[in-house]
């Protein structure tokens, strides 16, 4: 099963995922997927407000996070890891857990990376947004950081994250029956 989206000018299939015998979701996989991620970053940017950097989570944001930087010429982007890293040169953790993942998870960010976004406009990214567990864990994160939240960004806003008013999107992505069917 799959469902049929136009996101960003481009017609894209997302396959029906299981997550509970009675919610399924819409995958959306910005992996390899170079033309769609071009175009996702560019409508975007032209929502975005002005913002010194970009903060994405590993790993499914990484593509649009570069290519948002990319298109923007901005030097440097930030992620955070899921595991700390033998360069980094101190951590902060979080915790996060996610629906599309089945365990708690931690989110790193490096100590040398903190200093450059102290004082600094932050633009946190991802690819969709659905319950915000892994938005609420980089907000926490960049105000650790000291820096400045300027705005929270997805492609898709899943379920109950289409209502927020804190996020800019582009699409809304329902949630799904057994059946494929769109959840009511």
């Amino acid at each position: 099963m799959v469902y049929k989206m136009n996101i960003a000018g481009i017609d894209h299939d997302l396959p029906l995922c299981r997550v509970t015998d009675d919610l399924y979701i819409g995958a959306f996989v910005v992996f390899g997927r170079a033309k769609l991620t071009v175009a996702c970053a560019r409508e975007l940017l032209k929502r975005a407000p002005e913002y010194d950097y970009v903060l994405t989570a590993e790993a499914k944001g990484i593509p649009l996070a570069h290519e948002m930087a990319r298109q923007h010429d901005d030097e440097t982007y930030f992620i955070a890891r899921k595991y700390p890293k033998l360069y980094m040169t101190g951590v902060f953790e979080v915790v996060v857990r996610s629906i599309t993942t089945d365990k708690e998870q931690k989110l790193y960010l490096d100590t040398a990376e903190a200093e450059m976004m102290r004082g600094k406009r932050v633009l946190i990214v991802d690819d969709v947004i659905s319950t915000g567990e892994s938005v609420a864990a980089l907000e926490t994160l960049v105000k650790k950081a000291g820096g400045n939240i300027v705005g929270k960004m997805a492609v898709l806003a899943e379920g109950d994250a289409q209502n927020r008013d804190d996020i800019i999107y582009l699409e809304k992505l329902p949630l799904f029956n057994a059946d494929g069917t769109v959840k009511a």
